[in-house]
């Protein structure tokens, strides 16, 4: 089955750009709202949607972005709206959807019921922080059943062995930490994250997107110097939080432009 998400970054290198990837909580500020977000980015230029059911105990994700999941949890989002929110979002865009998930919800939901679940509201993949292939058989298993992506992580500390496991296993792209610790913004990107790209070419990844810390175009452009995607989530979501849906548009658009200019 081909890739969606693949053929979505091929489709912007074609177009002499790199992928601009961007990431909103579902149900935040409720679930309607979140809906008109997503689909206000993928209008303003986001090439793929990474859409985050919000979790109770989110890890990895910075304050702006925990914020808005505590304030979607309260409201009374469940994991079910998920699927009704990539429905209602895939209905109205082509631009590919992927879930970015902590991995005890779809356990608790049923990693089979998941999947299936996910195919029927339009979804391409998942990506899945906090597992990784060697512990993922049922996910891996469900993923070439149904054709969704799925999309692991690479952090700079990663060993060779795990990011040729990592590598094997991945489909879509392969999400590309450029540093370590919790996304946020960062006034500058790791060095690290361009060594690790090339590391993942050493193992043959075609597609690395590389996210934490990327919040300005120009820090999109220089990403995408070297990777093939730049994911941006915090900042799209202060945008939302700040100026509503047109703050949001206003952000993404010029993100969006900074996909489209040579990396200086």
């Amino acid at each position: 089955m081909t890739s969606r998400v693949a053929a979505a970054i091929a489709a912007a290198k074609e177009s002499g750009r790199g992928a601009f990837v961007g990431y909103l909580p579902i149900g935040y500020p409720d679930l309607q709202t979140s809906v008109e977000a997503a689909v206000t980015l993928a209008e303003a230029g986001a090439d793929v949607l990474e859409l985050g059911p919000p979790y109770s105990d989110p890890v990895m994700d910075g304050l702006v972005i925990q914020e808005a999941t505590q304030a979607a949890l309260a409201a009374g989002f469940r994991l079910r709206d998920t699927f009704t929110a990539v429905k209602a979002i895939t209905d109205r865009v082509d631009v590919p959807v992927v879930v970015m998930t902590y991995w005890n919800p779809v356990m608790q939901y049923g990693v089979d019921r998941f999947a299936d679940d996910l195919v029927a509201a339009g979804g391409a993949g998942l990506i899945t922080p906090d597992i990784t292939p060697d512990a993922a058989a049922d996910w891996i298993a469900a993923s070439e059943r149904t054709g969704l992506d799925r999309i692991f992580l690479a952090a700079p500390t990663s060993t060779d062995e795990r990011l040729a496991m990592i590598a094997e296993a991945s489909t879509g792209f392969v999400y590309t930490v450029s540093t370590m610790g919790i996304t946020g913004e960062r006034a500058e990107l790791d060095a690290a994250a361009r060594h690790l790209v090339d590391r993942l070419r050493g193992h043959g990844v075609e597609n690395a997107c590389v996210g934490i810390g990327i919040s300005t175009p120009d820090q999109v452009s220089g990403v995408l110097d070297y990777a093939d995607g730049a994911i941006v989530g915090t900042a799209l979501v202060r945008a939302l939080r700040d100026g509503g849906l047109d703050g949001l548009a206003a952000t993404a658009g010029e993100l969006a432009d900074g996909a489209h200019r040579p990396a200086k």
